[in-house]
Parts: C-alpha cells; structure tokens; sequence
C-alpha cells in the first residue's frame, strides 16, 4: 500500500503551487483544499476541521506551506504524522514577525481593501517570491483564484495566534530571501539560499532532496 503524503497550501495558493513536488511511486499525494471558515473560526478550530480529510489509521506524511505549514503544526499535535515537513513557515507564534502582532493589536487586518487583497501587481508578485515570468504568472493566477474573504479570515487567524508548542518530527525549511516571514525571525532546520517565499515552486528540486532524505529515514 502507498504511503499518504497529506500537503496544505498557503495562502492566496492551491495545490498548484505543488506541482514541481514530484514524489516516488510509493507514495500517494492527497491535497487538503480550502474548506469554508464557519464564524469565530481560529486556527486550532479550523485545522481540527481540516484534518478530517485525513485518515489517521495509517500512517502518513504532512506538508504545510506558509499558512499551511501553520496549520500543519495545528493538526500534528493531534494526529501525531510519521513527520511533518514546513516550507515557508513557521513552528510558533513568537516566530512570527514583530510587525504582525502589531498588526494584530490594531486589527489592521480587518481593514485590508478586497481589491488590494485581490490585486496582482508586478511589485507584490516579487515581493511574494515570484521572479521568473513562469512563477509571476502562476502566482498571479493564485490570487485572482483566491477567495478575498478566506484571505482576509486567515491574516486575522494569523495574527491571532498562540501556539507555542513545538510536535516532535517536524522539518521546516525556509528561503534566505523570504519577504513575507523573514528568516531572521525563526529557526528552520534547512536554509535555502536565495529562497524566495515561493521557493515551493522555483527550488523545488534542492527542497524535494531535503524531504526525501529524511523520509528515507524511517
């Protein structure tokens, strides 16, 4: 029987910013689409959520990208995966950059227009990660696909949030040059040089090495 790898998306994104994650045969790659947030939604309610898409009775890999790396951590502390591997994110909420709980205690998030959420325009597509105009272009096509109301749910379940534990088996792997969670804010296990925040997509075979390697592990 193959092995699930379950992965998570960030934000703004779907599996398509997967899909240079090309895994071995043996394994069956089972994506966690968005689901609808219900009111008073937090991070730890939502993931509870989400995590039913996953079955647990035998065991399985997670990928969490960015805000699904968040999430990932979420459900990891209850279903326990063989390992957990985080890409652009982050373990903790004290990880998190300064400014976003800042953020937070002004409920700045509340107030983001839906058109800017929206837009796609060349400066915030680099400052996403995105410079070839491969990655521009699907990067884009991710926002214009994305849900403004989630987008805007998640930034406050983002800047609300408190985990502080840290699940056992969890890999995280971060970009040297990520704009939007800043290495110099966390402690990742692998450091990608030059790594944007959408390093998933353009360093997707140095990433797919890191996580094979240590799935060979067990």
């Amino acid at each position: 029987m193959a092995t699930s790898i379950y992965l998570i998306s960030g934000l703004g994104a779907d599996r398509r910013a997967f899909r240079k994650l090309v895994f071995p045969a043996e394994f069956t790659c089972v994506y966690l689409d968005w689901i609808e947030p219900i009111q008073n939604d937090s991070m730890e309610s939502y993931a509870a959520r989400l995590a039913m898409g996953i079955d647990a009775s035998t065991p399985f890999y997670l990928i969490g990208l960015s805000f699904g790396g968040m999430l990932a951590i979420e459900i990891a502390k209850k279903l326990k995966p063989i390992h957990t591997f985080l890409i652009s994110s982050t373990r903790i909420y004290t990880e998190l950059p300064w400014y976003y709980k800042v953020a937070g205690g002004l409920r700045l998030q509340k107030i983001v227009p839906l058109s800017l959420i929206k837009s796609g325009n060349s400066i915030g597509l680099q400052f996403l990660g995105g410079k070839t105009p491969d990655e521009k272009l699907l990067l884009k096509q991710l926002l214009v696909d994305s849900d403004p109301r989630f987008i805007k749910w998640a930034l406050n379940s983002i800047v609300t949030w408190r985990n502080a534990a840290r699940p056992e088996n969890v890999t995280h792997i971060h970009g040297s040059s990520d704009h939007i969670l800043p290495i110099r804010y966390n402690k990742p296990d692998f450091r990608i040089n030059g790594g944007s925040h959408f390093m998933v997509y353009a360093n997707a075979e140095e990433i797919m090495k890191i996580i094979m390697a240590k799935i060979r592990e067990y």
